[in-house]
């Protein structure tokens, strides 16, 4: 089956398998009791998922076929820096130009040339000047968003809570904070560049430079690869939420707001997805999205396949998706557990932004 949906949990994976994408055929549970955070692919092809768990810590799994995973011995690890920092979780995986990159919970950054099997820090992150004064938003302390320019593999981009996005030219030596015009979440008096609660992040394939995050403190977008930011918010009920995406066929934008901070809700208790069709200018509900229903998507648990597809899972469990850019849904039968991540995978090559 040519179509592959890879579902994490907070308390394993699923795989769903379409030869249409009208139905799925969904796996047994896999890596049961691990909450899983990520899913991506190596350079070679090889499957990778990040786990978490209270009583193992964070790791990373490999698989050939979606079945059966191992653990990676050298995964990512603090041990050897020198400082007090624990692993708590690794959020997300990019890969560019045969190099890996993992985003990591106490924020901090990593890369494998040896397609996940083994780990090292990327110091010009990890030590940088204004760590001192980083601090952890609601879910912690934590680098979940990497960005990479796929015509030019030394610039990325990482976003950090409750820090920032961080841009690098030089392949992660050397970053700098480019926040300017974004609303500060957690002032510093000692680091003023910092204390941007940044969510999500997705860019424009072939223009790099224009990329739209969201925020703790709302939507906005760059078209100068973050030397400046605007508000786009025009049309959401609300401005705080998680999940950001653009399909790659159409360009149209999907978000889906929350109410205020501290509630984390659908506003009024609508879940609906928001989707955009001119670069985040103006904003309207998605036909078919909307249900009743307090649950949220959260960062990682939104998705594209590259055909017009596009994939949500809720805290409730609930996965659903398009095959039309948005315009019609529909919702898988099985509830899961929380779901954390939701990745499309289309004829064995990853095209998920």
């Amino acid at each position: 089956m040519g179509h592959v949906l890879a579902i994490g949990t907070i308390k394993g994976a699923w795989i769903a398998r379409s030869d249409d994408r009208s139905t799925w055929q969904l796996s047994e549970p896999l890596l049961k009791g691990w909450e899983v955070n990520t899913f991506g692919r190596a350079p070679d092809g090889t499957w990778l998922a990040t786990t978490g768990s209270s009583w193992y810590g964070a790791a990373v799994h490999r698989s050939e076929d979606l079945a059966t995973w191992s653990q990676v011995v050298d995964g990512p690890s603090y041990a050897d820096s020198g400082e007090e920092r624990k692993l708590e979780r690794i959020w997300t995986i990019a890969a560019a130009g045969g190099v890996l990159y993992a985003g990591v919970a106490e924020a901090g950054l990593f890369r494998s040339e040896t397609g996940g099997a083994s780990w090292e820090p990327v110091a010009g992150f990890n030590e940088h000047p204004t760590r001192p004064g980083w601090q952890p938003g609601f879910g912690g302390l934590a680098a979940h968003r990497i960005l990479i320019d796929p015509a030019d593999h030394q610039r990325m981009w990482v976003g950090a809570s409750a820090v920032g996005v961080f841009r690098t030219e030089n392949g992660g030596d050397d970053w700098t904070l480019v926040n300017d015009g974004v609303e500060v979440a957690g002032p510093s008096d000692d680091y003023p560049e910092i204390g941007f609660c940044v969510h999500g992040l997705v860019a424009h394939p072939d223009d790099p430079d224009l990329i739209w995050r969201q925020d703790h403190m709302g939507v906005y977008r760059t078209r100068n690869g973050g030397d400046t930011w605007d508000h786009i918010e025009n049309g959401l009920p609300a401005r705080f939420g998680f999940a950001i995406a653009r399909d790659p066929v159409t360009g149209r934008l999907f978000t889906a707001p929350l109410e205020a901070a501290e509630f984390r809700s659908p506003v009024g208790g609508r879940f609906a997805v928001y989707q955009s069709d001119d670069e985040g200018d103006t904003w309207k509900e998605a036909e078919g999205s909307a249900r009743p229903g307090w649950d949220l998507v959260l960062r990682d648990a939104i998705s594209v396949d590259g055909l017009g597809g596009v994939y949500i899972g809720s805290s409730a469990g609930a996965v659903s998706w398009s095959t039309d850019s948005g315009d019609t849904w529909a919702t898988l039968d099985t509830v899961f557990p929380r779901v954390l991540s939701v990745h499309a995978f289309d004829d064995d090559v990853d095209v998920d932004e």
